[in-house]
C-alpha cells in the first residue's frame, strides 16, 4: 500500500559533505548512531565495519557506543563476521551469547544465512539498548534465540516465554521476496523480523506490570481473546474491511498481540529511519536542529511527524530508480495514538520507570 494519504510530503538535502563530517569532534560523532569516529586515524565507520580504511582491526562496544581498536573479539568473528567486543578473549559477545541454538551448519547456506540474521539481531539490540532494553543497567531478562535453518519444511518464527525463534533461511533474499509475494506484504526484511519477534518478547517483559496490562488492553483490546482462533480466522477470512483505519498492517488486526508487535516494530522502523538520517548528516525542511537524538524526544506525535516527512521523500526518490518503497504505510489517527503508547512504554520500560 503506497504511502500517498496520511504522510506528508518533503524535500531532502544535504546538510554538509561527509568530509566535514569527518572533521566533527568524535563526541559530535557518537551522538548518533551508524556513523562512528575511527579510533584511530582519521575517518569514519559504520555500524558493521571490520576495519578501519587503514585495515586496523577493530571492534563495536555496544555499551560504550564507540569503535576499539584490538579489543577482545567476539568469538564468533571468524566464523560469521560478528563485529562486537566480548567481555574476554575466546567468549561470545553480548549479541551472540543470547543465541542458545545456532543453526545446522550442514544445511546448504546455513552459516551466510545466519551471518546476515546475527547482523539484523545486533542492530535491532543496539537500537533497544539506546533506551538501555538488555544492557547491564536492565535488571530484566533477556531475549534467549534460537536460530534455525530450513531444510525441507519451513520454520515458523515467533516468541514463547523470552525464547525468540527466527528462521535464518529468510535471510536469503529470493526466498524472502517469495514469502512476501505469497503474503501480500508490502515489507519484509530480516531487521523487521527481529524488530517484531523482539518485540513480543518486550510485551511479554512489560506484561508483568500491573499499570501496563490495564493500559494496554484500552489501547489494543483484550490480548486473552483465543490466539490460535484468531490467526486462523486472519488467514481464512482475511482482515476486516476497512482495518486501515485502526491498524498499521493488515497482519496487525489478526489479534492484539499481533498489532502490539506490529506497531512496536514501526516504532523502532521510524525511529531509526530518523536517527539514521541524521547520522548521515542530512537535514529535510522541519527538521530538528543538529544535536538532536530521536531516543531522547519525549513527544512521540513530534518524532513520529518528523519520520513521516522524511519517508514521504524518501519514498519519492527510491521511486526514481523504480525501487519499493523504504517505508509504505500510511499513519491513520489510531495508529498514531498506539504509536504513541508504545514509544512511552519503550523508552521507560526496560528500567521499570
Amino acid at each position: 500500500m503506497p504511502a500517498q494519504e496520511g504522510v506528508a510530503g518533503g524535500r531532502l538535502s544535504y546538510s554538509r559533505t561527509f568530509a566535514r563530517r569527518n572533521s566533527l569532534a568524535p563526541s559530535a560523532v557518537l551522538s548518533f548512531m551508524r556513523v562512528f569516529a575511527s579510533p584511530v586515524g582519521s575517518g569514519s565507520l559504520w555500524f558493521d565495519n571490520l576495519a578501519t580504511a587503514d585495515q586496523v582491526p577493530v571492534a563495536y562496544d555496544p555499551q560504550a557506543r564507540a569503535f576499539l581498536p584490538m579489543p577482545p573479539f567476539c568469538r564468533n568473528r571468524t566464523i560469521i563476521g560478528c563485529n562486537w567486543v566480548a567481555p574476554e578473549e575466546g567468549a561470545f559477545c553480548r549479541s551472540c551469547a543470547m543465541t542458545a541454538l545456532a543453526p545446522d551448519t550442514s544445511i546448504p547456506n546455513a552459516i551466510p544465512n545466519w551471518a546476515k540474521t546475527e547482523a539484523a539481531k545486533r542492530w535491532v539490540l543496539d537500537n533497544l539498548g539506546r533506551w538501555h532494553w538488555f544492557r547491564p543497567e536492565d535488571p530484566g531478562a533477556r531475549p534467549v534465540f534460537h536460530m534455525l535453518a530450513e531444510g525441507a519444511t519451513p520454520v515458523p518464527m515467533g516468541h514463547v516465554a523470552g525464547v525468540v525463534t527466527i528462521s535464518v533461511a529468510e535471510a536469503d533474499p529470493v526466498l524472502r521476496v517469495t514469502r512476501r509475494e505469497a503474503l501480500e506484504e508490502p515489507y519484509r526484511t530480516m531487521i523487521g523480523h527481529m524488530r517484531h519477534e523482539i518485540a513480543h518478547m518486550l510485551w511479554w517483559r512489560l506484561s508483568l506490570r500491573e499499570d501496563f496490562i490495564a493500559a494496554f488492553r484500552s489501547t489494543f483490546g483484550d490480548e486473552r481473546a483465543d490466539y490460535a482462533a484468531s490467526l486462523q480466522r486472519h488467514y481464512s477470512e482475511g482482515p476486516p474491511a476497512g482495518w486501515e483505519s485502526s491498524y498499521l498492517t493488515s497482519y496487525a488486526s489478526a489479534h492484539p498481540h499481533e498489532d502490539w508487535a506490529e506497531t512496536a516494530a514501526h516504532m523502532l522502523h521510524l525511529i531509526d529511519i530518523t536517527d539514521s538520517f541524521a547520522a548521515a548528516g542530512l537535514s529535510a525542511p522541519n527538521f530538528p536542529p543538529p544535536g538532536w537524538d530521536p531516543y531522547s524526544e519525549p513527544d512521540a506525535f513530534r518524532l513520529v511527524d518528523v519520520a513521516a516527512n522524511l519517508v514521504a521523500g524518501i519514498n519519492h526518490v527510491n521511486r526514481s530508480m523504480g525501487l519499493s518503497d523504504v517505508y509504505p504505510f500510511v499513519l491513520s489517527n489510531v495508529a498514531l495514538h498506539k504509536l504513541a503508547f508504545v514509544h512511552d512504554w519503550l523508552r521507560r520500560g526496560a528500567q521499570g520507570l
